[in-house]
């Protein structure tokens, strides 16, 4: 990923005014000439830009589409602050004060606002219905306490939770709130809390504190106004930024006279690297850009103080704008959950009808015995005058038995697998944070899981979207060669400058010897050419070094070392490549020692020269490139141009040297075929009547609220033509340790890789190669377009040859068994300008889903968005994007799997992610190893839940068809209850956290076994109706083997329902037992004491008098019967499903059981050798496991 500079750098200091007017007389633009010509001037210009446009994602970096920053706004759009005068600032709006709140709840609205969103759920409605209905005389099947319970332990369990996390909340935001602050009043500096202050007011901050609120800088303890500010807090970037004070308001002190003036600025927004607004001080008029504000939550840094008016505050702030966590994703396997709820909802219906039908039935065939049968007495006889009882007639009767069948029936479905998916969420959570192989130790960064609500997808990936610059490289740039005056300097005689802490290049200053801090290899003839200023040859390469070690927005910073007299030079930046470029210079000898907001200082062997930097203009997305304008010491004005070779040669003037342009492009394209980043390099010489035209424009532009970033980008472009080429430079970006291994077992895995990146094409293709993307044996179909026909042309063309290509690739493997080419896209950004969002977008998702490999050059970001979505919205296939850079944060939320990488550009796709790590080659782990168990876990436990839930209920509807379809139930109130709570939850919990079906080293040596995950084969429609059947055996068999055991004994009803809830809870925790694969002290614990509670609890209930079935338990433990029917339940349900599982593993076995079995092969070689060698015993069995091993190696050469 290309990073790009955010400073905006149009100051002019004094000591650059007097050189401009030495350079030339010219009359100076009064800031009433400004306004009188700046309002129409903007008008006729912008009239046409002021229409809104769509985004598209096949937009060319749109500025207007991406920066909120950019936008066109005016006096409605705008507010206005009073400096230092806080009451007429907020006199006509009140704008929000600084106080802040991030917590969701208050005391009063904890309650209400809680259960509205837990109530979000469908299915905790439908239980609350269920207990609603309970409570009613006519319906109430159970105890109206015992009704209630299982919803209420869940929303209280869910309300501590949210409760707890939001204490936290409101506890860091008292501390926040409370924090001082010093604020000028009554012409002092007086302590403030945060909370207090109020738009308009002066703060002064000291160094190394905390920004209070978002706030123009107005003036600093530097004399050239300058601050460094960090903005980890921010945005997670580590480098220092320079932001700037006015000279029209660095020179004033607040209390040392009367301090006033407005801002008019843009109304609050999220974007926190854009801000623009004007500022009338003293008469006149100054533009505000992003380097003229500091943000909340930024440190100071270097820096003794700064003084800053407060514009945005509290909740207006951009970091409280941006204040969002990550976003909120469903699991796909939860989505595909709700198919088989709507099945078990069928179901439900199903039964409380049949019920309800044969309920009629029976009431029409007794309906002359009702008037004396008891619970259906028409008459009361007991009194005198006889009375009738509330009887509601047989069509509401009916009614009523549906809906106390479905209160009966009301666990089938699973209110306890929403809050046990949860819990194995976050115990998954928990191993993946803790795993020490996913642990960047350069960082010392642990993987994190920012959402906890999809960590099963991790086991279905099929496509990866990667970025390249920081996520398959390491984006540490490394000044590799140069091509300067058409001469390529990129032989093999380089070493490393300042091997030796004796050697390299260094300057004094004032008794003090300065190093670069980085080493950067050097070639020693152009080292010797950098000091020839007198030749041709030796003026190019002096101009290039001059224009690496100016252009650009670097701020030397010095540190100590264990030598008091040296120091090392450290450049701190925004941009890698510039970091890397400025290094090279100072290695070359051309060391920049200082920068303030007018002039650069660069040392040039040893000689100091002072640079005016008289205005910039800073990269954006449709220029691509910056530029510099520079005064030299000779009293020269030149404008120095860097960027990306696409866009120099337009501007770079032919007919000057062409040979060398022709040289030059020739070495681009060689140093981008060994995979090096390069940036082209152009100057021009300024006359006065150009300097005086840009200058008055500039101006102009810069004081613009209405259109002034499309100002200043025609200002840019006015400037920036007609260049002579210095040179090109080639900067390395090596790969990330471990990636081509880590893009080979994924691609083993089925999984389509496919590389998003803003490079040009020959370094993207030169990266594929080394990192394995792309191999020599691929067929390379190349998309490189200007216009919407000839896209189409390419993509029917491609086609056609993809269809030749399978056509021959059947043939062959016909013939000689042979597997056919692979294939590989590569197209370019400019194509998908033309591809997205049109008809054009079908061919090519039918192209790329062809493709092994998909390789996409020169994309903006919402480009990298789009292409995610083209296989999103045409495939169930599930999706992962990764990327490390602000620009990749479309592309993470697009996805239905994003990751950050914590790398060098900060952490905006961090923020924006679901998962991070430090290391591309961590998604192996993550998804192979982790991803493969959460899945197939995940998937178990919720059939598990399915089967429990719907075992017990086909039970008491067995019992209903016995007993006169009465709804009466043998199963006490408190054990129906108390079921999915006590007597089954835990063990499914623990066996969701830690069984794990395969081993980590199984798991990385056979990646193709990550396949069973994308083809579903543990979650699926077949399996679900599986599980159903086996659901109906189990019931059939745990209600009939009591009921013909005890058929014509006098065995009560209570004692009855015992032993079918233990003989349930038994067959279930047994059921699990023979599915859990690795044992564990806890997993033997919960499934053994779920047995074990249970017989505890049923006791308990039946040695309280009040309840129903008193001492129940204890009479019907005491016979023979009781025990051998419990026995026998268990045994007859699961020996059908022993068998068929039995069967399967043994003559059909799929790839997850034949690795199980070649793990237990190798376990058993290693251990136990020669023991099995020598018993005839095992003979059979290793035969077999032979055998398995034998497939698993075919299944896996096959895959």
């Amino acid at each position: 990923m290309d990073s790009k500079s955010q400073i905006e750098i149009n100051e002019y200091s004094l000591q650059a005014s007097d050189f401009l007017r030495n350079l030339s007389s010219r009359r100076s633009i009064s800031s009433i000439q400004l306004k009188a010509s700046g309002g129409r001037s903007v008008k006729e210009l912008n009239s046409g830009e002021l229409e809104s446009k769509p985004v598209r994602h096949g937009s060319r970096g749109d500025s207007e589409g991406l920066n909120t920053s950019y936008k066109e706004i005016n006096d409605e759009d705008s507010r206005f602050i009073y400096i230092n005068n806080p009451e007429k600032t907020n006199e006509k709006f009140k704008f929000a004060g600084n106080s802040i709140r991030t917590g969701k709840y208050s005391i009063i609205t904890f309650l209400p606002r809680n259960l509205f969103e837990q109530f979000h759920r469908v299915a905790y409605i439908y239980f609350l219905v269920i207990a609603i209905l309970n409570q009613l005389p006519q319906l109430a099947v159970f105890g109206r306490e015992a009704s209630i319970l299982p919803l209420a332990f869940v929303l209280l369990v869910t309300a501590v939770k949210d409760a707890y996390e939001d204490f936290r909340r409101h506890r860091s935001d008292k501390i926040e709130n409370n924090r001082l602050a010093l604020v000028h009043a009554n012409g002092q500096y007086e302590q403030k809390k945060w909370k207090d202050i109020r738009t308009g007011e002066i703060i002064k901050v000291s160094g190394n504190g905390s920004i209070p609120c978002d706030m123009v800088l107005l003036s600093t303890s530097e004399a050239t106004g300058v601050a460094y500010i960090q903005t980890t807090n921010l945005d997670g970037e580590s480098n220092l930024k320079t932001r700037y004070a006015k000279q029209e308001t660095q020179m004033k002190r607040p209390g040392e006279g009367k301090f006033d003036g407005l801002i008019k600025c843009e109304k609050p927004n999220r974007n926190i690297y854009g801000f623009q607004a004007n500022m009338d001080i003293d008469g006149k008029r100054i533009s505000l850009g992003p380097s003229n504000i500091v943000l909340r939550g930024c440190e100071l840094k270097n820096t003794d103080w700064v003084i800053g008016v407060a514009v945005y505050a509290g909740k207006e702030t951009k970091a409280m704008l941006n204040n969002s966590g990550a976003p909120s994703k469903r699991s796909s396997l939860e989505t595909r959950m709700n198919r088989e709820i709507i099945y078990l909802s069928i179901f439900l219906v199903t039964l409380c009808t049949i019920v309800c039908i044969c309920h009629g039935v029976w009431l029409r065939n007794h309906k002359d015995e009702l008037v004396l049968m008891q619970f259906y007495r028409k008459k009361d006889y007991s009194e005198p005058k006889v009375k009738n009882y509330k009887y509601y007639g047989w069509g509401m009767e009916i009614f009523f038995v549906f809906l106390m069948s479905v209160i009966v029936f009301q666990i089938m479905i699973p209110i306890s697998l929403y809050i046990s998916m949860e819990l194995v969420r976050v115990g998954q959570a928990y191993f993946m944070i803790g795993d020490n192989r996913m642990l960047d130790e350069s960082s010392n960064s642990r993987f994190q899981c920012r959402a906890l609500n999809i960590n099963e997808d991790l086991g279905q990936i099929k496509y990866v979207f990667s970025d390249k610059t920081g996520t398959l490289t390491e984006n540490k740039m490394e000044f590799q060669c140069a091509s300067i005056g058409g001469v390529d300097h990129s032989n093999g005689n380089a070493h490393v400058e300042g091997k030796d802490e004796s050697v390299g290049y260094s300057v004094q200053v004032e008794g003090i010897f300065l190093k670069p801090k980085m080493r950067v290899k050097i070639d020693p003839e152009l080292l010797k050419l950098s000091k020839s200023k007198h030749t041709d040859e030796g003026r190019h390469v002096h101009d290039f070094f001059v224009a690496l070690a100016a252009c650009n927005t670097i701020v030397p910073l010095t540190m100590e070392t264990s030598h008091p007299s040296v120091k090392l030079i450290e450049y701190q930046g925004e941009s890698p490549d510039e970091q890397a470029l400025v290094y090279a210079a100072a290695s070359y000898g051309f060391m920049l020692i200082e920068r303030t907001s007018g002039h650069i200082v660069i040392d040039i062997h040893g000689e100091r020269q002072r640079f005016n930097v008289l205005g910039m203009h800073e990269f954006d997305s449709d220029r691509k490139r910056m530029s510099v304008i520079l005064g030299f010491p000779d009293q020269t004005v030149k404008v120095l141009v860097k960027g990306a070779d696409t866009s120099m040669f337009s501007i770079i003037d032919k007919s000057l040297n062409s040979d060398m342009i022709k040289s030059t492009e020739a070495h681009l394209h060689s140093y981008s075929s060994k995979g090096l980043r390069t940036l082209v390099i152009g100057t021009r010489d300024l006359s006065s009547s150009e300097f005086d035209q840009w200058h008055s424009s500039y101006e102009l532009a810069s004081t613009a609220l209405i259109g002034r970033a499309a100002l200043l980008r025609k200002v840019a472009n006015n400037i920036e033509n007609h260049l002579s080429i210095l040179g090109a430079s080639g900067i390395e970006d090596k790969l990330q340790q471990g990636v081509p291994e880590a893009i080979e077992s994924l691609r083993t895995a089925g999984i389509k890789v496919w590389v998003l990146t803003g490079d040009k094409q020959e370094t993207a293709i030169s990266i594929g190669y080394s990192s394995k993307l792309l191999t020599g044996n691929m067929t390379q179909i190349v998309i490189n377009n200007n216009s919407k026909d000839s896209c189409r042309k390419s993509l029917e063309d491609a086609l056609l040859l993809c269809k030749k290509l399978k056509i021959g690739s059947d043939a062959k493997q016909e013939g000689s068994g042979a597997g056919g080419s692979q294939l590989a896209l590569i197209i370019d950004g400019t194509s998908l300008v033309y591809v997205l969002d049109t008809e054009l977008e079908k061919q090519l998702f039918e192209l790329s889903s062809k493709c092994t490999v998909v390789l996409c050059c020169r994309v903006a970001p919402l480009q990298k968005a789009g292409i995610v979505a083209l296989i999103k919205n045409r495939t169930d296939d599930m999706t992962l994007a990764i990327g490390d850079g602000a620009n990749d944060v479309s592309m993470i939320q697009m996805a239905d799997v994003g990751i950050g990488i914590s790398g060098q550009e900060g952490r905006q796709a961090v923020m924006a992610s679901d998962f991070a790590m430090g290391q591309f080659r961590f998604l192996v782990p993550l998804l192979l190893v982790h991803g493969h168990w959460n899945y197939q876990r995940m998937s178990y436990m919720i059939l598990y839940n399915f089967y429990r839930n719907a075992v017990f209920v086909l039970v008491l509807f067995w019992y209903v068809l016995f007993t006169g379809f009465a709804l009466t139930t043998a199963i006490t109130d408190w054990s129906s209850m108390l079921y999915s709570i006590i007597y089954t939850a835990l063990p499914t919990i623990v066996v969701g956290i830690l069984d794990k079906d395969l081993s980590r080293m199984t798991l990385l040596k056979y990646p193709q076994l990550y396949g069973a995950g994308q083809r579903r084969e543990s979650y699926n429609g077949k399996l679900f109706w599986v599980t159903m059947l086996d659901t109906l055996w189990q019931s059939i068999a745990a209600f009939f083997v009591p009921l013909l055991a005890y058929w014509k004994s006098d065995v009560d009803v209570s004692s009855i329902g015992d032993l079918w809830t233990l003989a349930i809870v038994i067959m279930v925790n047994i059921h699990l037992a023979m599915d859990v694969i690795r044992w564990y002290w806890i997993t033997h614990a919960t499934i053994w004491g779920s047995i074990a509670a249970t017989f505890i609890c049923v006791l308990i209930i039946d040695a309280l008098p009040f309840l129903p079935g008193y001492w129940a338990f204890l009479t019907i433990a005491k016979t023979k019967l009781f025990w051998a029917c419990l026995g026998g339940i268990t045994i007859g349900a699961l020996l059908p499903r022993f068998v068929v599982k039995i069967f399967v593993q043994r003559y059909r076995p799929d790839d997850i059981q034949i690795a199980r079995e070649a793990e237990k092969v190798e376990t058993s070689r290693e251990s136990h050798l020669a023991q099995v060698e020598m018993n005839p015993i095992f003979g059979h069995s290793r035969s077999f496991l032979r055998l398995a091993v034998s497939c698993l190696f075919a299944i896996l050469e096959r895959g």
